[in-house]
């Protein structure tokens, strides 16, 4: 059964754009990256929060055929401490506002934004993150 997210993969038109928005949102470089046949970028991978998990970015040329460039169904929701000013940063990146913020129930609040790039990048602030990661140890 699903044990946990790995990774989340974004596809980009300009994959050397994203790689650069990305860094600068993160504060990180990627970890890894390859390559296409013809030498330009074709994947980055960033390493990101406090379990790590995987953001990666592909040339939408890979993308598997048939595959839509319009904004998809799922949204995949990142923990953050501060949503407001995280969707203020975002947004004075050049991302626009996707659905704003919603405050629901026992204190979860949401918001998400597409990237430059088509992406919904699903913002949250998460009690129940916080609360696991207290139980790990990692405050």
């Amino acid at each position: 059964m699903l044990r946990g997210f790995t990774t989340i993969s974004f596809w980009a038109d300009d994959l050397k754009a994203a790689k650069r928005w990305y860094t600068e949102l993160l504060g990180v470089e990627p970890y890894f990256e390859r390559p296409g046949p013809d030498g330009e970028p074709a994947y980055a991978e960033f390493r990101v929060g406090d379990y790590q998990h995987e953001l990666g970015l592909i040339h939408r040329s890979w993308a598997p055929e048939g595959s839509s460039a319009e904004p998809g169904g799922a949204v995949m929701y990142w923990h953050v401490d501060d949503i407001e000013a995280t969707l203020a940063k975002v947004v004075s990146m050049g991302a626009t506002v996707y659905q704003p913020i919603v405050h629901r129930e026992a204190g979860f609040v949401t918001a998400s934004v597409l990237d430059p790039f088509g992406n919904v990048l699903g913002l949250m602030y998460n009690p129940h993150y916080l609360e696991m990661l207290a139980a790990s140890g990692r405050t």
